[in-house]
């Protein structure tokens, strides 16, 4: 080791431990010798592998590694996030990006527009579902990524980019010119009235501008006539705490705790109460929920379900609730660092046992669920009495559980071949329905539909198991005539298709005698 070596070594040692007493000074002073020798430590591996490892490795790549290797030693929710990643889930969440409005696919190896957002560049350019994005700003878009795509369709506002379109009714591509402007990413992906009583909505995750949007479509139903609801949080992964406190708030009165936190730090014990300032009439409530529900969205259904205000149906949700706090780091990136834990107001934890074999954490909510949805879990009681568990996630006063589909489906769908169908299928439709009402009440996929489809599969070389077609008849009907819906009058009329013939929502129905029966209740005092 030659003396300049040792020297700079040293330097490294004393600027490095000088960064950790000027941020954490008072901490470290605790146990110094402690710490220091761990700095140390680490120090000397960093620089070993910078000195002897075969190829040159930058030095932010070790840091970044050493940062991902500490927080992944905590939990499975203690993340490090690099800058690029880190500028994406903040605009999901801020509920506002700038672009110009295109939901789109990846298929053949080219983004393939699924259908323009309502009231962006996109839609009143009048860019269709099915249009092939053949280039951007002149550059082929073959072979990219989504995220890639994702990155060069937004950029700042004001600013224009460039779209060459493949559209089927045309012979030869069409350009388009596109001003970036603010495009709102919406909590609820929709809301309307499954039948002349009863509301629909579908709350897709909590961000910046959820509580304004829930509150808008509340009040939409609530003119419309609603007497009951049903809100659907599956698949919503959570989001803002504020936000999930907000929701809740519109269902109880003053006074109730919604949910509380603890940690080992003073600063992250923290109790939510409503506040009854924004809450909505006492209607029977039904929240459906399933795996892929978590965090912010069990929040609203443990606090809903604790306090007898609604009924949970579907499926085991999946478990997270851990609090995290993000420290954003010089270099534009960011960590998230768990500092407490959530409770909802009887006193279950939300949070689900983990160890450090992600794959089980992730999917053993699902498969435990199947093996055995009933697995008895510690007791607690709601204000009236009712049973609820701990043990981890919400689960449902009414198993619902999410029908199967068979392998020839799964691989229909990841074909995108309902899409396709769509496509090709509206060009024959779009001329006999002048309206999504006369097309919802008069278009069925009959058999002869589905003849169609089998032809259309078969002249794409895609071979199908008719037994497991046939078995998932139901299931290929609603999809193709959704798709078709949005092919012709966008993402809303798809919903709607959808979801009334969705049937875990059919059978949701089934719990508003329970429902009404918790909506007379007498709200207890303040736990």
């Amino acid at each position: 080791m030659t003396l300049f070596k040792s020297k700079k070594r040293n330097f490294i040692y004393v600027l490095l431990i000088s960064v950790f007493f000027f941020q954490f000074g008072g901490q470290i002073l605790v146990s110094a010798t402690n710490t220091f020798d761990q700095i140390r430590r680490f120090i000397m591996a960093f620089n070993a592998i910078r000195e002897f490892y075969v190829d040159n490795v930058s030095p932010q790549v070790l840091v970044n590694a050493g940062i991902q290797g500490m927080l992944e030693e905590l939990d499975p929710h203690s993340v490090f996030i690099p800058p690029d990643q880190l500028k994406e889930l903040n605009e999901e969440y801020e509920g506002k990006f700038t672009g110009v409005g295109i939901e789109y696919m990846v298929q053949s190896h080219l983004p393939v527009v699924i259908s323009p957002i309502p009231d962006t560049p996109a839609e009143k350019f009048g860019i269709r579902p099915g249009d092939t994005i053949v280039k951007i700003d002149g550059e082929s878009t073959y072979g990219l990524t989504e995220s890639e795509i994702r990155r060069k369709l937004r950029g700042k506002f004001g600013t224009t980019v460039q779209l060459t379109l493949k559209r089927e009714a045309l012979s030869i591509p069409l350009n388009v010119v596109l001003k970036r402007t603010t495009i709102p990413i919406l909590s609820v992906r929709t809301h309307f009235m499954l039948n002349r009583t009863t509301g629909y909505i579908y709350l897709s995750r909590f961000s910046k501008n959820t509580d304004e949007e829930f509150e808008k479509a509340l009040v939409d139903l609530e003119l419309a006539g609603m007497k009951k609801l049903i809100l659907d949080m599956r698949f919503n992964p959570g989001g803002y705490l504020d936000q999930a406190v907000k929701v809740a708030d519109k269902f109880l009165p003053a006074g109730k705790r919604i949910v509380y936190t603890r940690g080992r730090i003073q600063s992250a014990n923290e109790d939510y109460y409503s506040t009854g300032r924004d809450t909505h009439p006492n209607f029977p409530l039904v929240i459906l929920i399933n795996h892929g529900t978590a965090s912010a969205a069990e929040i609203v259904a443990g606090a809903l379900q604790d306090w007898d205000r609604g009924v949970i149906v579907g499926e085991n949700s999946f478990g997270k609730g851990l609090v995290q706090n993000q420290i954003p780091l010089k270099d534009g990136s960011a960590i998230r660092v768990t500092i407490a834990r959530y409770y909802t107001p009887s006193g279950r934890l939300i949070q689900k046992p983990y160890s450090k074999d992600l794959y089980d954490y992730y999917n053993g909510t699902v498969d435990e669920a199947r093996k055995n949805p009933y697995t008895p879990k510690k007791v607690f009681t709601t204000f009236s009495g009712r049973k609820v568990y701990g043990g981890g996630g919400i689960r449902p006063d009414i198993i619902i559980r999410t029908p199967k589909i068979t392998g020839t489906t799964s691989m229909l769908l990841s074909k995108q071949a309902f899409f396709e169908f769509a496509i090709h299928e509206s060009r024959f439709l779009k001329n006999r329905y002048i309206s999504f009402k006369t097309f919802n009440a008069l278009f069925d996929v009959d058999a002869y539909e589905l003849q169609k489809f089998l032809t259309f599969l078969d002249d794409k070389d895609i071979s199908v198991n008719k037994r497991e077609f046939l078995k998932d008849r139901k299931f290929v009907q609603r999809e193709l005539k959704a798709e078709i819906a949005r092919n012709l009058w966008g993402t809303e009329a798809y919903y709607k298709v959808s979801v009334k013939r969705d049937p875990q929502v059919r059978q949701a129905l089934s719990a508003f005698p329970l429902a009404a029966k918790l909506a007379s209740l007498e709200t207890g005092l303040k736990k």
